[in-house]
């Protein structure tokens, strides 16, 4: 069921956006050559339990995960594309990692992710990640009150057909509010004008999410890590949205 927000409750739920924002900055600053998976979880952990918030991942266990998630952080690298579940692993210089974060604040949900490079970077897969942010800012541009759901995927779809990506809809962006994973759907492709209508109060996660060079994807044996079927290199970046009378309002806004 599509859930419209009055602006008192969008207001509200600005701080679980400002939270969740604020766990991407700090675990994409520690981020770096050596640092385990393992210790970026324990630093959202920790800023988890020191904030009141509550975890949107740690017992989360919807049909397509073997298990409960178990951690707080999404970590994936390299060719692992989306749900990456922490482990034992020390970053290398030139991993590509995407950090996708979700929480609770006082009864609001907020969801957001991001890709970055650890140490020396390679121009495909900055160009991988700018395309990716790209595709954000445009499905963003393009939830306005009027349109549809369709003109958000089209213009996502638009820019990673322009730059000769492929686009898995297995995946996409979804409603968010009191918890994590609601209505609308949110495809990273689409026609414009077409689907859910958009108005005013609707809130919802834009995600796109792309590979280097296949839109297939596998599920490794964790049982939770989505990995690209050619072992290509993923990018992942997603936003919290509120559609307002003036403007798509990004609840998820990092400070840089």
């Amino acid at each position: 069921m599509i859930e419209l927000r009055t602006r008192a409750e969008i207001d509200e739920m600005r701080a679980a956006g400002s939270f969740v924002a604020s766990v991407l900055e700090a675990t994409s600053e520690a981020a770096a050559v050596g640092v385990n998976l393992l210790t970026l979880d324990k630093l959202a952990h920790g800023m988890i339990r020191s904030s009141g918030a509550e975890s949107c991942y740690i017992d989360y266990h919807p049909s397509f995960g073997a298990s409960p998630f178990g951690k707080v952080i999404c970590t994936s690298v390299n060719d692992a594309a989306l749900h990456g579940l922490p482990h034992d692993y020390r970053l290398r210089d030139g991993d590509m990692i995407s950090l996708d974060f979700a929480a609770s604040v006082n009864g609001w949900v907020c969801d957001s992710a991001l890709t970055m490079i650890v140490g020396t970077p390679r121009e495909e897969d900055l160009r991988l990640i700018e395309v990716t942010d790209f595709a954000l800012e445009a499905g963003i541009a393009a939830a306005i009150a009027g349109g549809k759901m369709g003109d958000v995927s089209a213009a996502i779809g638009s820019v990673a057909r322009s730059a000769g990506l492929g686009v898995n809809t297995d995946f996409g962006g979804h409603g968010v509010g009191r918890t994590m994973h609601g209505d609308p759907h949110v495809p990273n492709d689409g026609r414009a004008k077409r689907g859910v209508p958009l108005r005013e109060g609707l809130v919802f996660a834009i995600e796109p999410w792309f590979m280097h060079t296949t839109d297939k994807i596998y599920t490794d044996r964790d049982g939770w890590t989505l990995r690209s079927a050619d072992g290509s290199r993923a990018a992942h970046a997603e936003h919290t949205v509120a559609i307002t009378a003036d403007g798509p309002l990004v609840l998820t806004a990092r400070s840089s």
